[in-house]
């Protein structure tokens, strides 16, 4: 990936920048003009563009996996379990091996400031992704002048950069792309996507203070810089394994392209990239192993080539017109082979094939070929295809392919592109500018339509189905949308049909065992349910949380009054599955109300203290503590299960109550108050203070926390009208 030959002295650079662009631009230019070729506002247009298109998503539900990451993940509740998320996969009930603590911090910083509020985790997300093409515009900025001047000081680079303004413009043209590009809408539109955001993000942000520390001769300065530089980069790797080929692309740049840093400097930056790699592969290895993908048999090494051919024929055609977007993508159709007219159905996937070997015959074409533009082109494509190798079905994958994959990749196609443009004559220039600003234009619009797909649950997969995606995953949790809303009709037609097409998927059964349930028909929901329990042993291997049918089977048989049978299939469940919460919290529940308390507190006491993390065991173990009349012990669980769920009150509200039982009225009362910071705008915890007060003889401060319940219900009311 050598550049050709930069020049060497400032006289030689002036010489080079006419043969690139012509001489030296007039400086008598228009202050608009000179407006827009100020860095402050180009990241001002990039920002103000990038969350323009994306606004439509800003008051998106929680979608996919957003309930778990966002609901049910333990480890956001609490700044208490920083440490504790570098202990953990990103998902606790999973096959995926997703180390990704950074992510969950991420989580737990909008989770301290917003609680619930889906706005708050959708700003993030745009942000993240506004700042990250801010921080390509400067990068670009950077790697195009090395690449012509590379034997330059960084110094003398700025002054290059701010006299040819064809690098900046390049660079910002390039960023405006990728910022609106609507490929990227499942990284920032979807509020689980944000791995890819954080990560190029931080990965950015540590090569441009690299490159920042060059211009300080003093040895404090550049010091801190370095370590900020490595800091950056580690956060980088632990928002997303992807942020190793950042790390590969810093290190083949540095001694390929880069010639003005000593080479000292060099080999210390690359042992340092070796230590991040060291202790990131020592924090992997924290988290408790789990079994792996299911495999993938069959899969011989030309069927992967020809997997690969597909994907970069995906990627190319989503990039040059991405018209089909949507979840679940797929370029490997295992009944193709059935018949013709199967063959015929899904004959598009050939045609994949055909346009990813054409994209490789143009990258091939592109380098070769000598001009002003071939050293970008170089750099382009081996960005490109560095980036794609991972995620090219080369090793196994939980997709074929996928759009957020291309967050890091589409940068060095631009670049390629880019390159390609720098071969047209000089007239032409502004043709193509206006041509590229047209491109950014429609992109824009189709990627605000896009974002406006992520704004319910039902429009993200009505519109997921409609666009292609045959997931049995996207279909169940339509169906189960219908099932919550009473359309039974619905829900039943997408269910039977899934259980058609495919009938061991374990979450389309418990849905259509609890659809039948609803309608009535216990008996067959029943023997769905025990059918799906059985079938566990063998579909636990391919599908997580197989283990749902035990718990909604077991949940049928307490309602009808047998507990006995309801605790037999949970015990059998936690043989199988023996640190599933839900199974052990349901059982404990059980045998609480056939046994007492006391039976049911070694199962909690083991998983609490197997999982000290774990609120709702510290809260559920508090009450059976309070219900033998153990308040010491009771009150010291429930502040711990306060302590690991910043926005929970149920902890709070439950010593309040063990607090008036002691007629310990003022301690009360101000643990009750700790609970209204908590949840401000909850009438119930205005009422319970106002009850408090009134003990207290404050009969005016009681009037005024119901004053407070009576202006709160009146401001929902007014909100739920205008939102009708």
């Amino acid at each position: 990936m050598r550049a050709s030959t930069p020049p060497a002295t400032f006289n030689d650079f002036r010489r080079e920048s006419s043969h690139v662009r012509g001489g030296q631009l007039s400086v008598s230019m228009a202050p608009v003009a000179r407006a827009f070729r100020t860095d402050w506002f180009r990241c001002l247009l990039i920002a103000v563009i990038g969350i323009l298109v994306h606004s439509p998503a800003l008051q998106g539900q929680r979608i996919w996996d957003d309930h778990y990451l966002l609901n049910e993940n333990p480890f956001i509740k609490s700044p208490t379990l920083i440490l504790e998320t570098f202990r953990h996969y990103l998902f606790l009930d999973s096959f995926s091996a997703h180390y990704r603590p950074v992510q969950n911090l991420s989580f737990m910083f909008d989770y301290f400031f917003w609680n619930t509020d889906e706005l708050g985790f959708h700003l993030t997300n745009v942000l993240l992704h506004v700042g990250s093409a801010i921080l390509l515009y400067f990068l670009l900025g950077h790697l195009i002048a090395s690449l012509f001047f590379g034997r330059l000081p960084v110094v003398m680079r700025d002054r290059a950069r701010t006299r040819l303004t064809w690098i900046s413009n390049t660079a910002f043209l390039i960023s405006l792309v990728w910022g609106v590009h609507p490929v990227h809408s499942g990284a920032v539109d979807y509020i689980s996507g944000r791995a890819d955001s954080l990560a190029f993000f931080f990965a950015a942000a540590g090569w441009l203070l690299f490159i920042h520390a060059q211009r300080f001769s003093g040895r404090v300065i550049r010091i801190s810089l370095y370590v900020s530089a490595a800091a950056s980069a580690m956060l980088a790797l632990l928002s997303r394994e992807i942020a190793c080929i950042w790390i590969f692309l810093f290190i083949v740049h540095l001694f390929w392209i880069e010639k003005s840093i000593p080479l000292r400097v060099r080999l210390a930056a690359v042992c340092c990239c070796l230590v991040l790699f060291g202790f990131y592969a020592g924090l992997r290895r924290l988290p408790e192993q789990r079994p792996s993908l299911p495999p993938q048999a069959g899969w011989s090494a030309p069927v992967r080539s020809m997997l690969m051919a597909r994907a970069l024929g995906d990627y190319a055609r989503l990039m040059v017109f991405p018209a089909n977007l949507h979840m679940e993508r797929s370029v490997f159709e295992p009944m193709m082979w059935r018949s013709n007219s199967d063959w015929r159905k899904t004959i598009g996937l050939e045609y994949l094939s055909i346009s990813g070997l054409s994209l490789l015959a143009v990258f091939f074409l592109g380098v070769i070929k000598k001009g002003r533009g071939k050293a970008l082109r170089l750099f382009g494509a081996s960005w490109f295809l560095a980036a794609f190798l991972p995620i090219s079905n080369i090793v196994q994958l939980n997709a074929t392919v996928a759009e957020h994959w291309l967050y890091l990749p589409s940068v060095g196609l631009l670049i390629f592109l880019a390159g390609c443009a720098f071969e047209l004559p000089l007239r032409h220039h502004r043709t193509a500018t206006a041509i590229v600003l047209l491109a950014v234009t429609a992109l824009g619009v189709r990627s605000f339509v896009r974002s406006g797909d992520w704004a319910t649950e039902e429009t993200f997969y009505k519109r997921t189905l409609a666009a292609g995606a045959t997931s049995g995953r996207v279909a169940a949790n339509l169906a189960q949308i219908y099932v919550r809303r009473g359309d039974y009709t619905a829900a039943e037609k997408i269910l039977r049909h899934l259980m058609d097409t495919s009938p061991d998927y374990p979450t389309g059964r418990n849905t259509f065992a609890a659809l039948l349930s609803l309608q009535g028909k216990k008996a067959e929901a029943e023997a769905l349910l025990a059918a799906t329990v059985k079938m566990a042993a063998q579909t636990r291997r391919d599908y997580p949380r197989t283990w749902w049918a035990a718990l909604t089977l077991a949940q049928f048989r307490h309602e009808a009054k047998d507990d006995q049978a309801a605790l037999a299939i949970l015990k059998d469940a936690r043989q199988a599955y023996p640190n599933v919460w839900d199974l052990i919290k349901l059982e404990a529940e059980l045998r609480r109300l056939t046994q007492g308390p006391t039976a049911a507190l070694p199962l909690v006491e083991k998983f609490a203290r197997e999982n000290w993390w774990h609120c709702g065991a510290a809260l559920a173990l508090g009450r059976l503590y309070a219900q033998k009349d153990d308040a010491g012990r009771a009150e010291a669980e429930l502040r711990r299960a306060s302590r690991l769920d910043v926005h929970n009150t149920e902890a709070l509200h439950l010593i309040v109550i063990m607090r008036l039982n002691q007629n310990r009225v003022d301690d009360a009362c101000e643990i009750q108050r700790s609970a209204i910071a908590r949840q401000p705008d909850q009438p119930s915890q205005y009422i319970l203070l106002s009850n408090i007060l009134e003990k207290m003889g404050r009969t005016d401060d009681a009037r005024a926390a119901l004053a407070k319940v009576s202006r709160l219900r009146a401001l929902a009311e007014t909100s739920s009208g205008q939102s009708l």
